[in-house]
């Protein structure tokens, strides 16, 4: 592993979430889903992420994200870049303090013909808990909405 990213290797392996994750936003009815992480590295200075998340009863696929969590050397300074299947490009950035990652959007590009209403920003904070299971958190705000908590859901580490 680059030593660059070793503050963020908490976050590494496998995790399939654990129970179903729960999204919620005004403009939509409450939902659960299955959610499938890889974050790894290849010994360059960033760690590779792919988020994939299924229907809970029919595992039809829902969305996908994938991208790189940069981190600037000698700094506890990330960024996170992600490219979703929704047609949304968003450059988040923010800090790792121990086992905490808190991020919020520094920019968000959608093709021509995303679906309205338009997200403008978006909050992720992530965490090692203290059973050793990874939580996530994300906020959005789009053109109709302020920022409102969407999405929670938490991780057991299925392999390293």
């Amino acid at each position: 592993m680059n030593p660059v990213v070793e503050p963020l290797s908490w976050m590494l392996g496998t995790w399939l979430s654990d129970p179903p994750g729960v999204g919620t936003f005004p403009t939509l009815q409450p939902f659960q889903y299955l959610e499938e992480v890889h974050i790894s590295h290849v010994g360059q200075p960033m760690l590779n992420f792919s988020f994939n998340s299924f229907h809970p009863d029919t595992h039809k696929p829902m969305h996908r994200e994938c991208g790189f969590i940069r981190l600037k050397p000698d700094t506890n300074k990330v960024a996170f870049v992600s490219a979703q299947n929704t047609g949304i490009v968003e450059v988040e950035e923010g800090e790792v303090n121990g086992h905490e990652l808190c991020i919020s959007s520094h920019s968000i590009s959608r093709i021509s013909f995303a679906k309205e209403p338009h997200v403008e920003q978006i909050t992720r904070k992530f965490r090692l808990n203290s059973e050793g299971k990874l939580e996530q958190t994300v906020s959005m705000a789009t053109t109709t909405q302020p920022m409102t908590q969407h999405l929670h859901v938490t991780y057991k580490k299925v392999t390293p």
